[in-house]
């Protein structure tokens, strides 16, 4: 269909610069080769290329890595190099019911949001009001808050939902928090935490053995991109290397009856 007023488009640039924008009556958007008028846009289709000031203009659909590279966020998000080995090891799928406690900008939450489905659900815990009010901003530009409940409030207070599917837990101090997750976890359910320091793995692995999580893996991610030029092939010269720590884990029925990692 025909690009339309409202519309996210991403333009992208012959030397690979990319720009996501919303198409707007009567704007234009200035860029480091010249200004587009969004009204030069409305019509075409993506996939469509034309050209300006010299040089070759791409419009492309956003993708949900385009949408978390460019949202607006005052957090730290989870990289899409973590986040989607985390949709993995969490076996999310349509009509799962996971709870994501610590969503800060919306980045994690929305892809969880997005492989649930429309018959699944997920539980978004937050305390502080004004990055609920950012992730709602985020996730209604992505089509996903409606499969979003929010909760306003400290996950010290313990958690409403009971046999849960998944659980993602990204908050400053997770040690106390996973006795309440291991309840609120079906059998077999799945824990992800996200850990900046190997101090806190340690706690954290050892409080999972201690509470009733069996299969417990640490993982470190480390992607390194390449430049797409076939007469040169070769690493980029700069790559995003550490950003967190993932452990996971899986509820088994009996508490303190963790199973020590190998």
């Amino acid at each position: 269909m025909p690009l339309n007023y409202g519309d996210d488009v991403v333009i992208m640039f012959d030397d690979g610069s990319t720009y996501l924008i919303k198409l707007n009556e009567n704007s234009q958007f200035g860029t480091h080769k010249g200004n587009i008028k969004h009204s030069e846009l409305v019509n075409r289709n993506f996939g469509d290329v034309f050209e300006l000031n010299g040089t070759y203009v791409y419009i492309l659909e956003p993708t949900i890595v385009d949408y978390i590279f460019k949202m607006k966020r005052r957090t730290q998000i989870v990289y899409p190099k973590d986040s989607g080995f985390v949709l993995l090891m969490l076996d999310i799928k349509e009509g799962d019911r996971v709870i994501d406690a610590g969503v800060g900008s919306g980045a994690m939450c929305g892809l969880l949001a997005r492989y649930v489905g429309n018959t699944g659900r997920v539980f978004a815990y937050e305390r502080r009001e004004d990055f609920i009010e950012l992730a709602k901003k985020n996730l209604e530009r992505w089509g996903l808050l409606n499969r979003v409940e929010f909760k306003n409030r400290d996950i010290s207070e313990g958690f409403d939902e009971e046999n849960v599917d998944a659980f993602f837990l990204d908050v400053p101090d997770p040690i106390p928090h996973i006795g309440n997750v291991w309840k609120v976890l079906k059998g077999s359910g799945r824990l992800a935490v996200l850990c900046p320091t190997t101090n806190q793995v340690q706690d954290v692995i050892k409080k999972m053995q201690q509470t009733g999580f069996a299969r417990i893996e640490v993982w470190e991610n480390l992607f390194r991109q390449y430049k797409p030029n076939p007469k040169r092939l070769r690493p980029f010269d700069r790559m995003v290397a550490h950003t967190a720590y993932l452990v996971f884990g899986i509820k088994i029925n009996q508490e303190e009856k963790g199973v020590d990692s190998k």
